[in-house]
């Protein structure tokens, strides 16, 4: 009898163990929620950044460059920030080196030039590759959720970015990758890709695609 006790109890133990380890190994095979929530990076001043801290706000995330043709466009940056942050705006602010090495500087020389010469006021990250390799996650996500939207070549720089790429690879607008400084991918309250602008894209596009969200 006690046998029969003891064998009982070992295969309830058994049971118990096979159902807690099947119940892990199911909760190991749920991937992750396909927003923009699951991933973190690190800021200007070297802290890591969770995008969670930005759920519920409307969020334009751009790759920059302060050596660029599109330089200036910091300031309609800015001037978007100061219109629609108290509506829930955030506008995150990746410098990239990867397009003609043109933000060459260090995360300290970045940001004082992007505060000295355009009074940003919207959170800057610490350089990144958005492209290759070395790119960091949330950049290969976005690229996957919208891929090359093509540029405005009624714009003198977009026939000639279009004219350049083209030389090199016909088929070089099938490829998600981002092209140049200052793309910007526009990203809903539930943390879904919208839109993405090309560099030349005009400011009011992106604000009105911007009030559309908010």
């Amino acid at each position: 009898m006690k046998h029969i006790k003891l064998l009982s109890l070992c295969l309830g133990v058994a049971m118990l163990l096979g159902a807690c380890g099947q119940k892990k190994a199911e909760t190991a095979n749920v991937a992750p929620a396909d927003n923009v929530y699951q991933f973190c990076f690190v800021n200007g001043t070297g802290d890591t950044v969770s995008m969670n801290d930005y759920q519920g706000k409307v969020l334009l995330v751009v790759n920059t460059a302060t050596q660029c043709g599109f330089t200036p466009q910091y300031a309609d940056l800015q001037a978007l920030y100061a219109t629609y942050h108290d509506r829930g705006l955030e506008i995150l602010d990746f410098p990239c080196n990867q397009f003609g090495e043109q933000a060459p500087g260090t995360n300290e020389e970045i940001a004082a030039f992007c505060t000295g010469n355009y009074g940003t006021t919207f959170p800057q990250m610490a350089k990144i590759d958005v492209n290759g390799d070395n790119a960091i996650p949330l950049y290969t996500w976005l690229k996957e959720k919208k891929g090359f939207g093509g540029f405005d070549t009624t714009d003198p720089r977009g026939a000639y970015l279009h004219a350049a790429f083209k030389a090199q690879d016909s088929l070089y607008a099938e490829n998600p990758d981002i092209k140049w400084n200052f793309t910007k991918f526009l990203i809903d309250r539930e943390g879904n890709v919208v839109c993405r602008f090309e560099p030349t894209a005009p400011a009011t596009a992106i604000a009105e695609a911007v009030e559309k969200l908010l």
